[in-house]
C-alpha cells in the first residue's frame, strides 16, 4: 500500500493532509532530527531491558517534536481511567479515541510517532502491525462503501515515558489497539490488553505483492488443531458455526472458562503448539519479555481451556473461517472470524468469513498493570459494543 510504504520510508500516513506547521519551541530542530534518527529499534535489542529503554528514548524525541498544547493531549496520568475507554474494534469516528490523531500530524511528527512503535516491537510484530493497517488502507482505496476512519490512528502515553518507572504506550485505530505497559523498575512490558484484527486477510500492497500479516496465526493454529487425537478434537470441537468474540475489545469480560479441553490433557509436544500460538499476541517484542511471558502461562496451562469452532482445515476457500478461544489464570485469547464485510467489499477479494479477522488479548490476572479496571469504551455507538456486532462500514 503506498500509505504503509510511505510510513515505513518516511512516517506519511493518510486519512487527512499533514500540518504544515506546528511549535515545537521545545527542542531546536537539529536535537529532534538528530534524537528520532539514532533511536535504537528494538531489531537491536534482546531483553526487555534494552526494549524499555529504546521505547523510552523513541516517545521522548516524539514528544520534543510536539507543541506545548499537543503534549497536554497526547500524555495522561498513569492510571487515568481514559486508557480503557479509548480503546475499540470500531472505528475512530465511533469512540472516542485518547491522544492526538497522527494524521493530522507533520511528518517530522509522524515519523517520530511511528519510531516508537518500531522500538517497542519486535520486526516480526512491527510487520503485523503495518499489515494490518495496510489492511486498512487497502479498503480505504479500493471499497467506496468503507469508512473513511481506516485510515486515522491515534497515538497516547499514560504515565512519564521512562526507563525507570511505569508507562503506557496505547496506539490504534480500527481493527488495531495496541495497550503496552512498559515497567522499567521491574523490568517488564505486557500488551494486555490488545486487539489485534485485520480486513482482507489477503491483499495486494502498491507493488503487487500479497500480504497475509495472519498467516502465521492461521498456520500455528491448524498446527496446534492437527496435532490432536479425535477424542481431542471432540472434546475442544463446540459447533460448526463461528461465533464472535464474548469479550469485546475495549469493554468488560467476565473470561468465561470451562469449555473445550483442558491443558492438562495435551501432551507436552501439543502444549508447546498451543503455546506457539498464545505467542503470536504476547510476542510482539523482544525474546526476553516473550520468554517471560509465555513461563508464566505456561505455568498454569493445566488449568487454561481451550475450544474451537467451524473450519476444521486451514482452506480459505471453503466454510466461513474459525473461532478459537484461549482461557486461563494467565491468558485469555479469542480470534474470531466476522460473518459478514460490514460493507467493506472489493471485488476479487475476501472481506468477511477467512478474510475478516478480530482478535483480543488479556490477562486476567494483569491487565494494564493493573493500574485501572476495565470500563466500556465511551462515545457513540462504543459503550457495550459487541465483539462482532453490527459495526459501521468497514468493521
Amino acid at each position: 500500500m503506498a500509505f504503509v510504504s510511505a510510513m515505513l520510508a518516511g512516517g506519511l500516513l493518510l486519512g487527512g493532509c499533514a500540518a504544515e506547521t506546528t511549535d515545537s519551541s521545545a527542542a531546536s530542530p537539529v536535537s529532534v532530527a538528530e534524537s528520532v534518527d539514532s533511536i535504537t529499534t528494538t531489531d537491536d535489542s534482546t531483553t526487555t531491558a534494552e526494549t524499555i529503554t529504546s521505547t523510552a528514548e523513541a516517545a521522548g524525541a516524539f514528544l520534543q517534536t510536539l507543541s506545548d498544547e499537543q503534549r497536554e493531549q497526547v500524555t495522561y496520568e498513569f492510571d487515568d481511567e481514559t486508557k480503557t475507554t479509548s480503546w475499540s474494534n470500531f472505528p475512530v469516528t465511533f469512540v472516542d479515541r485518547a491522544g492526538l490523531n497522527i494524521s493530522e500530524l507533520t511528518d517530522e511528527q509522524q515519523a517520530a510517532a511511528l519510531k516508537v512503535l518500531e522500538a517497542l516491537l519486535s520486526d516480526e510484530g512491527y510487520e503485523t502491525v503495518t499489515g494490518i493497517m495496510g489492511g486498512d488502507e487497502f479498503l480505504h482505496e479500493n471499497s467506496s462503501a468503507a469508512e473513511e476512519s481506516l485510515g486515522q490512528y491515534y497515538i497516547a502515553f499514560f504515565g512519564d515515558p521512562s526507563d525507570s518507572g511505569e508507562w503506557q504506550l496505547q496506539f490504534g485505530g480500527h481493527h488495531l489497539g495496541i495497550n503496552a505497559t512498559l515497567d522499567g523498575s521491574a523490568d517488564s512490558i505486557t500488551f494486555a490488553p490488545t486487539h489485534l484484527g485485520l480486513q482482507p486477510a489477503v491483499y495486494t500492497d502498491s507493488d503487487g505483492n500479497e500480504v497475509q500479516p495472519f498467516a502465521t496465526t492461521y498456520e500455528s493454529a491448524f498446527a496446534f488443531y492437527d496435532s490432536l487425537t479425535e477424542d481431542q478434537q471432540a472434546q475442544l470441537y463446540q459447533s460448526e458455526s463461528v461465533s464472535n468474540l464474548v469479550c469485546a475489545p475495549g469493554s468488560t469480560c467476565d473470561y468465561p472458562t470451562g469449555a473445550g479441553i483442558a491443558g492438562s490433557d495435551l501432551t507436552e509436544e501439543q502444549k508447546q503448539l498451543l503455546l506457539d500460538v498464545i505467542a503470536n499476541w504476547v510476542g510482539l517484542a523482544d525474546e526476553e519479555t516473550t520468554s517471560e511471558q509465555l513461563a508464566a502461562i505456561e505455568a498454569t496451562l493445566d488449568e487454561t481451556d481451550v475450544n474451537w469452532s467451524g473450519a476444521t482445515e486451514y482452506d480459505m476457500t471453503q466454510g466461513e473461517g474459525i473461532y478459537f478461544q484461549i482461557s486461563g489464570p494467565n491468558v485469555y485469547i479469542e480470534f474470531a472470524n466476522q460473518q459478514g464485510s460490514a460493507g467493506a467489499d472489493v471485488a476479487g477479494y475476501t472481506t468477511s468469513g477467512w478474510g475478516h479477522i478480530h482478535t483480543i488479548y488479556r490477562d486476567p490476572t494483569n491487565d494494564y498493570a493493573n493500574s485501572v479496571t476495565q470500563q466500556a469504551a465511551s462515545g457513540m455507538g462504543g459503550a457495550g459494543a459487541p465483539g462482532g456486532g453490527a459495526a459501521p462500514n468497514g468493521g
